[in-house]
């Protein structure tokens, strides 16, 4: 009796057994069937909580502009339109223009992402060309009685310059400009009241471009060229953009130092000097019109460059503008 009892306690003890391992594997082959959901759960929370790092501006992470075949690789400027195109996911976030310039006469250069959002949006920082063709730029905000002085100098010198005019200069200045445009220099727009365009929204913005262009044809009547500089070198992706739709090409720049301070000149040696040490071809030059130092050393800058070989042009204009010649090359 007792071995009986014994073996059935021995049976019963196995079956037990059996059922947990049973159990065991479908609880294994349920677990494998869920990872793969967990997995995919985890990553895309972690992916969530990823924060993309900006480059860092050392000489790694700068690439050098490819060169354009010629200035009129330059896309023409389209009509403005009525209404801009609200576009997604463009950043608003304000950006300051800088580059790494060099002292050996090559391009300065910007990092990939900069390079990228410029081709994107109809802007440019230098004009890259094998006929050491530079670009002479003057921002015009508001005069000091230096401006009557470049002019002269320019005019001895056959140089056509393009002018950057707000619409304080305007209303100010409208014999200086009225002889800008007869002596066939570029006259462009640096905005109605000199904003910080990445903090402007679209209607804003089109409206301190537009009301330049209208007040200067009013006053010239001529069309202005289809190019702006933005003020303080103040931009955004999607400030770039919006002055694309509004038919402007935004006008960087290559060279530039600091000379806008009437109370802070560096003096016509450092201004000459800084031009000389850094030019390039395709250069797009920078300087300020209320410089005591630029107007002094002018003349002295543009006789070394042209004794160089460089040969000052201006920016293409669109067919029904060219009425004049775009490029001097004496």
């Amino acid at each position: 009796m007792r071995k009986s009892l014994y073996l059935l306690l021995m049976f019963l003890l196995l079956l037990s057994c059996s059922a947990c391992e049973v159990n065991e594997s479908t609880a294994v082959a349920d677990d494998k069937n869920t990872l793969p959901v967990f997995a995919a759960s985890e990553a895309q929370a972690l992916s969530s909580s990823i924060v993309e790092v900006e480059p860092a501006s050392d000489s790694s992470d700068i690439i050098k502009v490819e060169p354009a075949s010629d200035s009129s690789d330059i896309v023409e400027a389209e009509p403005a339109p009525e209404t801009i195109e609200k576009k997604e996911n463009l950043s608003e976030e304000s950006r300051d223009w800088y580059f790494l310039r060099n002292k050996t006469h090559q391009l300065t250069e910007v990092n990939n992402e900069i390079k990228e959002i410029l081709e994107g949006n109809q802007a440019f920082y230098v004009l890259p060309n094998e006929e050491k063709r530079i670009y002479l730029t003057f921002d015009e905000g508001y005069e000091l009685g230096y401006t009557g002085e470049i002019l002269d100098t320019l005019r001895d010198n056959n140089v056509k310059a393009a002018f950057f005019i707000t619409g304080h200069y305007i209303k100010s200045q409208p014999e200086l400009l009225k002889r800008m445009h007869s002596e066939g220099h570029l006259i462009a727009n640096h905005t109605w009241n000199h904003p910080d365009l990445s903090q402007c929204n679209s209607e804003d913005l089109k409206e301190e471009i537009l009301s330049v262009a209208e007040e200067y044809e009013k006053l010239t009547g001529a069309e202005m060229a289809p190019y702006i500089r933005p003020p303080m070198g103040k931009y955004s992706e999607k400030s770039l953009d919006l002055t694309r739709q509004v038919g402007y090409s935004t006008v960087f720049w290559s060279m530039a130092f600091k000379d806008w301070d009437p109370d802070d000149q560096p003096g016509a040696e450092y201004s000459y000097q800084h031009v000389i040490d850094n030019i390039h071809p395709g250069a797009v030059i920078l300087l300020h019109a209320v410089s005591q130092s630029n107007t002094e050393a002018l003349d002295r800058i543009i006789k070394t460059l042209k004794d160089d070989g460089y040969v000052f042009s201006t920016f293409p204009l669109p067919h029904s503008q060219a009425t004049v010649t775009q490029t001097n090359a004496v």
